[in-house]
């Protein structure tokens, strides 16, 4: 084809030209590609929702398809509104046998929830996948398990409608209904059992880990993380999420977490990050990870969900275990199904799309265990909740007034009663007043007895203050006594000294015949002197 001088050129001077080809066809096909991107845009574009401040990574990224295509099990869902009562109208429970759930619903009402909850859980089977007699018109037998386990599951879905609001409608009202996890399927997807160790090859720490599983979300992470945080231990307590220190090279004191406790929690998150189709930063800051109070909103949305589930596995599910058959518990420990995250998410951040599954079910929104109705007022025509409200009013007046009733006629009978017990009464009173006549005789006897005995001791210790007086009234007299004759003696020495002094001889004799007057008069032995002047005052 070519000259021979040009083949004899090539093979003299030998090129390689399919790597520059090869390099030229590359660069080529870029430039091509990017233009096409210009023009006619990215075909597998991104919509990224920004989970905090700007700047920080923190965002979850979509696929805009994937958004555009949706969930397709949302268009299955069946939805009707409900029937608003009438007043005085029959009940499901009055109807029937053996409603014990929802027999406070209307017989419309009841029906038409029976017939979406075949729709909803088994399409193909109806109304014989819970009832067998239902081709005979018999519904009331609990023959099949399905209906046991049916029957619970209302009781679980009111409970999550209403005490778990926070989370369920936790940014608006979506609400959960038999299909948010079964959609249209008898067992709903992503159910969970116990697993226990899957590495054969190891003991210990390593046998729950490193093999891919599906419970692990096919990592090597360890595939027990589910009845690690979700099931009580043998103390009663659940697995509390935490890592090793975020330093590296640091001293583990007693009680500290060790790396196993990070790679349980670890696997924890992957299963939120896969069940909710978000990443880390849809709860957590990414520049701290280990400070709650940086944290999202969704944080404190998912916290809640984990104890929802915790109560709703610990009173709904594990009841259940007893009640299924052995082909529908688990491989390993033959243990009842349980849910989680991934049972009602699917993988979006929320059940169905976030779509308002509960609004036209309010017969799932209310707990009948406790008595309650449900609330139909949505429905209503402002006639009909006037009507409602005058019923109301009516019933209450009614209650009050059966309850004044019922008080009165309990006064009634607590008179006839004290009527009739009166007699009674006044016989046994008597009986008593016989039997304790004889008693309180010697009562009183005894009584006087000791009456007397107090006063003799009264007495006796009156006297005793008075002997002590008149022994007390002795020592002073003779104190006195004394006295005076101490007075008498210097008073005779004094007349004896002034004998001789004629000016004072009358006076001193006045004082002396006083003197001895009135030791005469107190009992006091008398001097000679004073007994001649007492002589000679009475000459």
């Amino acid at each position: 084809m070519f000259p021979k001088w040009y083949d004899k050129w090539q093979a003299d001077n030998p090129t390689n030209i399919f790597g520059p080809a090869i390099a030229i066809g590359i660069v080529g096909s870029a430039v091509f590609v990017a233009a096409m991107l210009i023009a006619w845009g990215q075909p597998y574009a991104t919509a990224g929702m920004q989970t905090g401040p700007r700047g920080t990574g923190m965002h979850v990224q979509e696929f805009e398809f994937d958004l555009a295509a949706g969930d397709p099990t949302v268009a299955d869902f069946y939805t009707d509104e409900p029937f608003v009562p009438e007043p005085g109208e029959e009940l499901a429970g009055d109807i029937y046998e053996n409603v014990q759930v929802l027999g406070d619903l209307t017989d419309a009402n009841f029906n038409r929830l029976m017939s979406a909850m075949a729709l909803w859980i088994a399409p193909d089977e109806g109304c014989t996948y819970c009832h067998a007699g239902a081709a005979d018109g018999n519904y009331a037998d609990d023959d099949l398990y399905t209906k046991v386990v049916a029957r619970n599951m209302l009781l679980m879905t009111q409970n999550l409608n209403v005490n778990w609001d926070a989370h369920v409608n936790a940014n608006y009202q979506v609400g959960v209904t038999c299909y948010t996890c079964h959609r249209g399927q008898p067992v709903p997807n992503n159910v969970w059992f116990r697993v226990g160790n899957v590495n054969a090859n190891s003991d210990g720490w390593p046998a729950i880990q490193n093999r891919a599983t599906a419970v692990s979300n096919f990592t090597s992470l360890p595939s027990t993380y589910l009845e690690n945080f979700l099931l009580q231990d043998e103390d009663g307590f659940y697995g509390i999420a935490q890592v090793h220190d975020l330093d590296s090279r640091v001293e583990n004191f007693p009680g500290d977490p060790l790396i196993q406790q990070a790679e349980m929690t670890y696997a924890w998150m992957n299963y939120f990050a896969n069940s909710l189709g978000v990443n880390c930063v849809f709860c957590h800051n990414s520049r701290a990870f280990y400070d709650g109070g940086q944290n999202t909103p969704q944080w404190g949305t998912a916290s809640l969900g984990i104890l929802m589930v915790q109560e709703m596995i610990e009173l709904y599910l594990l009841p259940l275990e007893d009640v299924y058959p052995e082909h529908r518990l688990g491989p390993v420990f033959n243990d009842a199904p349980l849910a989680a995250c991934r049972t009602c998410h699917q993988g979006y951040q929320q059940p169905l799309q976030g779509l308002n599954a509960i609004r036209n079910w309010p017969e799932l929104a209310y707990l009948s265990i406790e008595g309650e109705t449900p609330d139909y007022s949505d429905f209503m025509t402002p006639e009909q909740i006037e009507a409602m409200e005058a019923a109301l009013l009516q019933a209450e007046e009614e209650a009050a007034a059966a309850e004044e009733a019922a008080a009165a006629e309990e006064a009634e009978e607590e008179v006839v009663e004290e009527e009739e017990a009166a007699p009674a009464e006044e016989e046994e009173a008597a009986v008593e007043e016989e039997a304790t006549e004889p008693t309180e005789e010697v009562a009183t006897e005894e009584e006087a007895a000791e009456t007397e005995e107090e006063v003799v001791a009264e007495e006796e210790a009156t006297e005793a203050p008075v002997e002590e007086e008149t022994v007390a009234e002795e020592a002073t007299e003779a104190e006195g006594e004394a006295e005076e004759e101490a007075v008498v003696e210097e008073t005779t020495e004094e007349a004896v000294t002034e004998e001789d002094d004629p000016t004072n001889l009358t006076q001193q004799e006045e004082m002396m015949l006083a003197i001895c007057q009135a030791g005469e008069a107190s009992g006091v032995p008398l001097t000679d002197e004073c007994a001649e002047l007492l002589e000679a005052k009475a000459e």
